[in-house]
């Protein structure tokens, strides 16, 4: 198949783009009119005129924007700007994915174009929907065999960025860190206002009869007899109250769903208010207190926004000591130290409950204290140690006789892996490896693997292209499947045992059992049976064994033939013969002998 020498992309919704532009214009139009026409309110109608014409100005940018391939280089651009990157500006154009998160939605796949500088630039086309979009397919292939043909050598393989791999950025996990951290330094902030909150609250006294309770603010407990007129047992994720008659002392009071259930309408209740919040409903058949917030409680909010934002930290970290990994490549999973972050959480939130501004004050809280930063410690490190790349193709588990269902999959859909059923690849016993869709026991519904035609190229870490069914930490084996490649992935342990057994063993010729007398010319031959091949390119030599009608070498060559008989009675053994010197001097395979 010929190069292209042009490839021009251009978008392919233009005519959608082109409806919103006009949509967005119109919009706008309209907004001003309405703000110049009516004279008031004309701040609203002016903010709905600018977001109308930036939406039109970002659809028509996108609805001219093209890419234009050449000899030259790429030319980038659109109604409103252009530029052209010459090819030895030109490092990679790889695809960043985007997984689609709902059934309901595909899959987007975008072209990137990579500088020689390590920046990056997403090209407005071409674009792909669908994990299986020809038109996607074929363009960007067309776009990198030009590159390859005027630009720098660079990588073969197409590298796939998704949000598991070492070129995605980790500017969102820092925004989200910092949020998390911030809030949790404002929780900690109002820790002391709570604290006074429900102390005074505990410490507050009945009002006197002569105090006017009613007014916003009072200190005291205010007690008073009210009606209520209607319920409200709210939904799920709805709130519920409780309806006064006359509205006093109030229209509603929010309750939870179990009281508005309870109470009925009719009920008389004693109402208990405080700084002129109803903190109390109390009936007959049921009562209802409002809690109040503490200090501990807020600590608790505290401790648990600060060991939050130590997910995106790790993140942020891992991503960090990856810095020189290839981008494509799938970074390992933050699973470790989000485990070391709940058992921080056990400990660290009842200590921060329990003891909300003195944390330290008592040897309990001291030793509780030690012996937790202990044991996050030791798992930070275990963490740390996990997170590590680790090295493809070492085994660490021996073989054993018995059989072995290994967690595997083979990432195409073979005769041995049909519509990727299998799961498990089952090694050891008796038979041969296997692709099994369950982990056993038995080998119900295996399919067994051609070991004579499978051969393993390489063994590598996990990349984006490999797609989100193959585990963080697993390792991938590229394999030959008599001219067809396929990849087979299994854990960084599992793995290596595996290929063992999809390698066949060397076939090692078995000895010849020496003869009495009588030499050939590759070694003796036993009396009374068929001589070892010759030579390769040279015809039998007779023996002379002590027993008549030995027969001599057979040749190995192209044209070797039989040889002669040996000769009967005793005699000295005749030297063999010499072969020339093109032939290697390897003992060739054994073939069977010729009659």
């Amino acid at each position: 198949m010929s190069e292209p020498r042009e490839v021009i992309c251009r978008p392919r919704w233009a005519g959608s783009l082109w409806f919103l532009a006009g949509s967005a214009a119109a919009g706008t139009v309209a907004s001003v009119v309405l703000a110049v026409s009516t004279g008031t309110a004309t701040v609203p109608w002016l903010v709905a005129a600018l977001l109308c014409a930036a939406g039109g100005v970002w659809a028509v940018h996108r609805a001219t924007g093209q890419v234009r391939a050449d000899a030259r280089g790429l030319y980038i651009g659109s109604a409103l700007r252009g530029r052209t990157v010459p090819w030895s500006d030109v490092a990679d154009l790889r695809v960043r994915l985007k997984y689609a998160r709902d059934p309901r939605t595909q899959d987007v796949r975008r072209t990137v174009l990579v500088h020689r500088d390590g920046r990056t630039r997403v090209l407005p086309a071409p674009i792909g929907l669908s994990e299986q979009d020809p038109y996607f397919d074929d363009t960007l292939d067309a776009l990198r065999a030009l590159r390859r043909r005027h630009g720098p050598p660079g990588p073969d393989h197409l590298s796939v960025v998704t949000h598991r791999t070492a070129g995605r950025g980790w500017a969102g996990s820092l925004v989200l860190c910092v949020l998390l951290l911030a809030g949790a330094a404002g929780a900690a902030w109002a820790v002391p206002q709570a604290q006074s909150h429900h102390r005074d609250w505990q410490s507050a006294a009945p009002c006197p009869a002569s105090a006017d309770a009613s007014r916003d603010g009072a200190d005291c407990r205010h007690t008073l007899t009210a009606v209520i007129e209607r319920t409200d047992p709210g939904r799920p994720k709805k709130g519920s109250y409780l309806y006064f008659a006359d509205d006093r002392p109030a229209d509603r009071v929010a309750v939870s769903a179990t009281a508005a259930e309870e109470f009925r309408a009719g009920d008389r209740v004693d109402l208990t208010l405080w700084r002129g919040t109803v903190m109390e409903v109390a009936g007959e058949r049921y009562v209802w207190r409002s809690r109040v917030t503490g200090g501990g409680d807020v600590a608790v909010l505290a401790s648990a926004l600060a060991l939050a934002a130590g997910h995106p930290a790790a993140r942020i970290v891992i991503r960090l000591r990856a810095r020189r990994r290839p981008d494509d490549e799938v970074l390992p999973s933050a699973t470790p130290f989000v485990v070391a972050l709940l058992v921080t959480a056990g400990w660290l939130l009842p200590l921060s409950y329990v003891r909300t501004t003195a944390l330290i004050t008592t040897p309990a809280a001291l030793a509780w204290a030690v012996a937790g930063s202990l044991i996050s410690l030791a798992l930070l490190a275990w963490a740390w140690r996990a997170t590590r790349a680790s090295t493809p193709g070492v085994a660490v588990a021996p073989d054993t006789d018995r059989e072995e269902f290994l967690p595997a999959r083979f990432l195409e859909a073979t005769d041995y892996n049909p519509h990727h059923f299998g799961t498990h690849v089952v090694i050891g016993g008796s038979e041969p490896p296997a692709v099994t869709p369950h982990g056993g026991p038995g080998r119900f519904g295996a399919r067994p693997l051609p070991v004579h035609r499978l051969t393993v190229k390489t063994v590598r870490r996990a990349r984006g292209g490999d797609g989100e069914t193959v585990p963080k930490n697993w390792h991938v084996a590229e394999l030959d499947d008599a001219g067809t490649p396929v990849h087979l992935t299994a854990a960084p342990t599992d793995l290596p045992r595996i290929l063992r057994h999809l390698t066949p063993p060397e076939r090692v010729p078995e000895p010849v059992p020496e003869a009495s007398a009588g030499t050939s010319a590759d070694g003796p031959a036993a009396a009374g049976a068929p001589s070892a091949p010759g030579v390769p390119g040279t015809s039998g030599v007779p023996g002379t064994s002590g027993a008549p009608g030995v027969p001599g070498i057979s040749g190995a060559g192209t044209a070797g033939t039989p040889g002669a008989p040996g000769t009967a009675g005793e005699g000295t053994p005749r030297a063999a013969t010499t072969p020339p010197e093109s032939v290697p001097a390897t003992h060739p395979k054994p073939t069977r002998p010729q009659p």
